[in-house]
């Protein structure tokens, strides 16, 4: 994955430190973790890897309201799962304790290439 990230309105907080995110640090990652592990249990049906080790998902987002929007791909535009993958995405993260709401974006730029694939999903299509 290219980019977790908090996108809120940065604040001002004391001595000049500008906070990204209402959400504590520690709470912020643990959420971070449950999402990812979520999206590992999503796979693409046609390749024996998950979503996240193949390079599909290319942005996760947590808002201040705990909103998670995700922007991801497919391995081709014609993908015959297309219509169902981000349902299925929706679905995963939408489990993880704390989160409030799921957003799945569908991208297509850049398009996707294997290397965007982890080294644990290179081994279990058998590329590495």
């Amino acid at each position: 994955m290219d980019d977790v990230s908090t996108s809120a309105e940065t604040a001002p907080a004391t001595n000049g430190v500008v906070s990204a995110s209402a959400i504590p640090a520690d709470e912020l990652a643990r959420l971070t973790d449950d999402i990812v592990s979520a999206l590992k249990t999503v796979y693409d049906p046609e390749i024996p890897a998950d979503i996240y080790e193949l390079g599909l998902v290319y942005r996760i987002d947590i808002e201040d309201d705990r909103t998670v929007k995700i922007d991801m791909t497919l391995t081709a535009p014609g993908c015959p799962v297309a219509g169902e993958m981000p349902g299925w995405v929706e679905n995963a993260v939408g489990a993880v304790e704390g989160v409030s709401g799921v957003e799945v974006n569908m991208v297509f730029d850049p398009p996707w290439t294997p290397d965007r694939m982890s080294e644990e999903a290179q081994v279990a299509v058998g590329w590495y």
